[in-house]
């Protein structure tokens, strides 16, 4: 007795060319996971390329770096004063309040004369011909008789100050040691020379 044809077990069963169909099913469902994982990769790579900017940057962190300009032109950042107590003061010359501590600022400043700290005052106001309005912030500085240094930074761009140090505001002031830890960083003006300031300064700087 003949017996009935029975599939080869390596050839599926059904109509002509369900086989191929059935394949371009299962390449079509992997599809979306390939994308996906494609994503998740470009993500991972973009978070590592620019995983700087997405430090805080608040007390006990390091303070990240920067380039900020002299009104002479030079570029400046932080490694410029290694082995210093640097007090960052983020500021405007159109900001009221910007003005009202700056003489708090020179006081300490002189107290504090001949000691390993700093200050970088560093202006965010719109550039002037593509720069630095040097002489605006040059009068700004003979009119308050300032003494500790005035730099500049070009606000509305990744490297400015206010990008890297993510300022909310101005007044914002960074209280950096010599280790480059940020130590107090405070929005709005203040006293800088009030006892609770210079006496964290003076810790800072070992005295």
């Amino acid at each position: 007795m003949i017996q009935p044809d029975t599939p080869d077990a390596r050839t599926p069963s059904g109509p002509p060319g369900s086989s191929s169909v059935a394949r371009r099913r299962r390449r079509s469902s992997r599809t979306p996971y390939g994308v996906a994982l494609l994503v998740v990769g470009a993500l991972v790579s973009a978070a590592w390329l620019t995983r700087d900017h997405f430090e805080p940057v608040v007390t006990g962190y390091r303070a990240p770096e920067f380039l900020v300009t002299t009104l002479d032109g030079q570029n400046v950042g932080l490694d410029h004063y290694q082995g210093k107590v640097v007090l960052l003061n983020v500021w405007a010359t159109w900001c009221a309040p910007c003005l009202e501590e700056m003489p708090s600022m020179e006081r300490l400043y002189q107290q504090l004369s001949g000691t390993d700290f700093e200050i970088l005052a560093v202006s965010v106001d719109s550039p002037v011909n593509g720069g630095a309005p040097v002489e605006a912030l040059k009068s700004f500085v003979r009119e308050l008789d300032l003494s500790f240094p005035i730099l500049y930074s070009s606000p509305g761009t990744p490297e400015s100050i206010q990008e890297i140090f993510q300022t909310a505001g101005v007044p914002e002031s960074f209280l950096i040691g010599k280790d480059a830890v940020i130590y107090r960083r405070l929005a709005g003006p203040t006293v800088w020379d009030s006892p609770q300031y210079r006496e964290q300064i003076l810790r800072l700087l070992g005295e």
